[in-house]
């Protein structure tokens, strides 16, 4: 059994857990929990930049919807008048930042979630392992109203005026245990203090919001044409996710009637043409963080599964409000 399929049975099917695991568990928690402690109290700095942040993350590791949730966001801004622009981590890429998307960006250079989010989102992105000096170049670089972090929940430094934690409805949070003896970064006694809980899949509780991810259709990687879904309803296929969780992927090709055979590579996973040469002509379906790496190679059965988050308008006005909010504020406290 290799690692990961290790760590799955641990933190998602009930495994014991090594003892190991459980000691550095304690030791994460403790560390985590000074930190925690020191930007509450002052004794570290968070920094403001200018504009109004809004933070999208999560509290366990893999897939739980952040990207998707993150392009909503930008065109939901955009119909409510609010222009965004995007930070982001850009893991997997080799630039360290900060760095603005241009023409040019590559995923080897940037990672893959920056370039989605650019070409569906259609906002400014900039890639930084330091949030801080990410957000200020972006605002000096873009004419925006507001920064979105992606997938930074975590990074303190960074101050916010919203915060959005994305649950993974299917898997929950596994075991409920700290790294490495299960899948959270932090405790769920943080999920008190976000402003928005969004449920991706599964049935929302009360205090969250659903998300839906609704199929667009897939879109060819040479020519860019959309057919719609069912295009490949009981046709055998490649089914190819290189992403934090490939088993949802899966699962709703499979929902589609789509014979699907699976190639799960690891998160964020760079791929080359030797990795899809399946030899057997069939059409390969991919999700799109994994189509942005797999353009310049690409051939002419190759296609990108397209899906739309979908939110309630009630949650989307609620988010605008809180940035319009703290604009105000902001300006107030200026003069």
């Amino acid at each position: 059994m290799n690692a990961a399929a290790r760590r799955e049975r641990v933190w998602y099917h009930g495994a014991e857990v090594p003892i190991s695991w459980g000691v550095l568990a304690r030791l994460y928690g403790g560390v985590t929990a000074l930190r925690r402690r020191a930007y509450a109290r002052g004794w570290l700095r968070r920094h403001p930049v200018g504009k109004p942040v809004v933070v999208v993350g999560n509290i366990s590791v893999g897939g739980t919807g952040k990207t998707p949730l993150t392009i909503a966001l930008v065109r939901a801004l955009a119909a409510r008048g609010l222009r965004a622009g995007v930070v982001s981590r850009g893991y997997g890429g080799s630039a360290k930042g900060p760095l603005l998307l241009d023409a040019d960006a590559t995923p080897a250079q940037v990672g893959d979630e920056p370039l989605l989010i650019r070409d569906l989102g259609g906002a400014p992105v900039v890639v930084g392992r330091d949030r801080v000096a990410a957000a200020r170049l972006l605002i000096a670089s873009a004419d925006i109203d507001v920064v979105l972090a992606d997938d930074g929940l975590q990074h303190y430094r960074l101050h916010r005026d919203v915060e959005i934690c994305v649950i993974d409805g299917a898997r929950r949070f596994g075991n409920r245990r700290l790294l490495p003896a299960g899948p959270l970064r932090e405790p769920l006694s943080r999920l008190e203090h976000v402003d928005f809980r969004v449920c991706n899949g599964g049935l929302a509780h009360a205090d969250e919001v659903q998300l839906h991810l609704r199929d667009d259709g897939a879109l060819n990687l040479v020519d860019g044409r959309h057919v719609a879904l069912d295009a490949f309803a009981h046709r055998r296929v490649h089914a190819v996710a290189g992403i934090g969780h490939p088993r949802r992927f899966f699962d709703s090709l499979r929902a589609a009637r789509i014979d699907a055979i699976e190639h799960a590579f690891a998160d964020h996973h760079l791929f080359g043409p030797a990795d899809l040469a399946f030899g057997d002509g069939l059409p390969v379906l991919m999700t799109g963080k994994d189509a942005v790496k797999c353009r310049a190679f690409a051939q002419p059965d190759w296609w990108q599964v397209a899906v739309q988050a979908q939110l309630p308008e009630r949650f989307l006005d609620s988010v605008a409000a809180r940035i319009r909010a703290a604009a105000l504020e902001s300006a107030a406290l200026e003069n």
